[in-house]
C-alpha cells in the first residue's frame, strides 16, 4: 500500500472490471480500511460518500463481486480490481453501471 496515493480525504478510485469479459462494471471509492477489508475477505468493500461509511458490495443484495487481482496505475492514484460478480453491479439491475451512452 506504501506505493498508493490516497486523496486529501483518504481516498483512492476504484475501477471494477469483470475478470472474464473486461467489462466495466463500476466505479467507486476506497479508503485504507475498505482496501484492506478487501484483501483480507477476497470480496469487494468501499468507501461510501454520502453516506460516510463502509459497505461490502453485495450485503444486501447478494451481488458480491470476488476479487481476481487488484492493480494500481502508473501515478498509484487509481485502483483497477478485477472481479468474477455473481450478478449486476448496478443498483438498478443492470450488469453494468455503464449501461446508458452518450450521443457522439
Amino acid at each position: 500500500m506504501e506505493n498508493l496515493k490516497f486523496d486529501s480525504n483518504g481516498l483512492i478510485a476504484t475501477v471494477v472490471q469483470d475478470a472474464t469479459t473486461k467489462d466495466v462494471l463500476m466505479v467507486a471509492w476506497m479508503n485504507a480500511e475498505s482496501l484492506q477489508k478487501t484483501i483480507e475477505n477476497g470480496e469487494t468493500w468501499f468507501w461510501s460518500r454520502s453516506r460516510q461509511g463502509l459497505w461490502h458490495k453485495g450485503e444486501t443484495s447478494g451481488n458480491t463481486q470476488k476479487v481476481v487481482e487488484i492493480r494500481y496505475d502508473c501515478d498509484g492514484d487509481t485502483l483497477l480490481v478485477l472481479v468474477e460478480p455473481a450478478g449486476p453491479a448496478c443498483h438498478t439491475g443492470a450488469v453494468s453501471c455503464f449501461y446508458r451512452a452518450l450521443s457522439v
